[in-house]
């Protein structure tokens, strides 16, 4: 049985109905996404369809069927209660599927369903190939998956060189079992996420979030040393000047006003729809490249989300502490529930708690020399991934640090008894392995979390 749909700001949950393998692409899209949280729900047949949807009606605020006959089947039957939407065959998917029959069946004919003959007759005239002889199927998506498969098979038996394409996970099983040459047709990554896209815009917490202020402050890396290497005040006035000009450029796409608060430091609002719009979902903001490439200087970048524009500032600030803590050239983003993403420029960013109130780990981790930023990344790091043996080379790589000082901190960690090695790595070149540490008070710490969120499921006290 699913949690209830949360209605608070930060999270959107999404219902995913359909064939299983399309589902766990799914899910590797929803990577991308750090608003929504999933429930899934992978068909093993047809007859689950119903009951699937109107359990996770009650529990999401959008639904997703990665296949176009399971939102047809679930319309037909049910009335929807939250925006429901597909993924339409019409992308990169038909591209890959047309290319394949091509390549690996020879295919010289064509038996096609539920693909839009307008889109393959498209993409075969821009593949230079419009004489490619090709039969549609005439009936409705919803039909019997046998009246389906008994089309593609009378073609496949009356001519050679015939192949089939489906976008119905059922019917290409079938198909399979009778040894039809054929290729299901499916959405590829890029599809599934411009299909997540619409579904977040649909969405009723999605629109709140349009208008929402969003605050956002820049600061010059060592503003204070950069400004001591020139000779004249005219000349860092100049490179204040060509900044101030590429950030009003870029505050420009975002609909947004830009203030300079002065000794390297700017601020500027803007609203969360576009913000969002403009990131790709907080995955991309090339402004940190640019001005880099532009000015030889590197920035720090606070974003922060808030129910009022007090709590953005607040937030905003606090984001820009993690981005020079981290070591600068990077932006972090606190959100209203004070979870942080980033880094933004990550392809899958991050998730974690701003802070950890564990008193006795805190304890030991100050000891140790670690801030409280580098447990809740790693925390993060291994809620995500699962994992919690390291080598110095694959931390480094998430703290944000150098080998060196990865080993350092290594060290200090296991005199302090937060981390124990555990085995060793070979290396494919000449060299000592490497030591795999595992980090048992990371473990702990997500024990400890588990264990509380059960308690809340149990009592229903969302303070434990």
């Amino acid at each position: 049985m699913s949690e209830p749909f949360t209605t608070g700001d930060s999270v959107i949950a999404i219902g995913v109905i359909g064939p299983k393998p399309l589902v766990d692409r799914t899910e590797e899209a929803l990577k991308s996404f750090p608003t929504f949280v999933p429930h899934l729900r992978p068909l093993s047949s047809e007859e689950e369809l119903t009951d699937a949807v109107s359990e996770l009606m009650d529990t999401v605020e959008v639904l997703l069927f990665p296949e176009y006959r399971g939102y047809k089947l679930a319309q037909d039957r049910l009335q929807f209660k939250v925006p429901a939407h597909y993924v339409p065959l019409m992308g990169t998917g038909l591209y890959r599927s047309l290319f394949r029959l091509r390549s690996l069946h020879g295919a010289q004919i064509l038996s096609v369903d539920s693909v839009p003959k307008r889109y393959v007759e498209q993409i075969l005239g821009e593949l230079g190939e419009n004489n490619r002889e090709a039969a549609y199927f005439q009936g409705p998506p919803t039909a019997p998956v046998e009246e389906i498969v008994r089309f593609h098979r009378k073609y496949a038996l009356s001519h050679p060189h015939c192949a089939a394409m489906t976008g119905i996970h059922a019917v290409a099983k079938e198909m399979e079992k009778e040894n039809i040459p054929h290729e299901w047709v499916t959405p590829t990554l890029q599809d599934l996420i411009v299909a997540l896209e619409r579904a977040l815009l649909s969405t009723e917490t999605r629109r709140n979030k349009e208008a929402q202020i969003v605050v956002g402050l820049i600061q010059i890396d060592n503003y204070r040393k950069i400004a001591g290497q020139f000779s004249y005040e005219h000349d860092i006035q100049r490179l204040e000047l060509d900044l101030h000009r590429l950030l009003l450029d870029y505050v420009k796409h975002l609909d947004g006003h830009l203030t300079n608060l002065g000794g390297g430091e700017y601020l500027f609002f803007t609203t969360r729809g576009v913000f969002e719009r403009e990131t790709r979902g907080y995955k991309y903001l090339p402004l940190l490249e640019d001005t880099h490439r532009s000015l030889g200087i590197t920035l720090s970048i606070g974003i922060g989300f808030g129910r009022s524009a007090t709590d953005a500032g607040t937030h905003a600030r606090m984001a820009l502490r993690q981005s020079v803590e981290f070591g600068g050239n990077i932006c972090f983003i606190v959100r209203e529930d004070r979870s942080v993403i980033g880094p933004v420029e990550m392809t899958h960013p991050m998730i974690y708690e701003l802070s950890v109130t564990d008193e006795t780990l805190l304890r030991e981790a100050e000891k140790a020399g670690m801030s409280a930023i580098y447990m809740s990344k790693l925390a993060a790091q291994i809620a995500r991934d699962g994992k919690t043996d390291y080598t110095a080379h694959e931390l480094a790589a998430v703290l944000g640090v150098t080998i060196r000082s990865a080993h350092r901190i290594l060290l200090q960690w296991i005199d302090a008894r937060l981390v124990e090695i555990v085995g060793e790595e070979k290396v494919s070149t000449k060299g000592r392995p490497r030591q795999i540490y595992r980090l048992t008070f990371v473990q702990e710490l997500m024990r400890k979390r588990n264990l509380l969120k059960k308690k809340r499921a149990v009592t229903g006290d969302p303070h434990g």
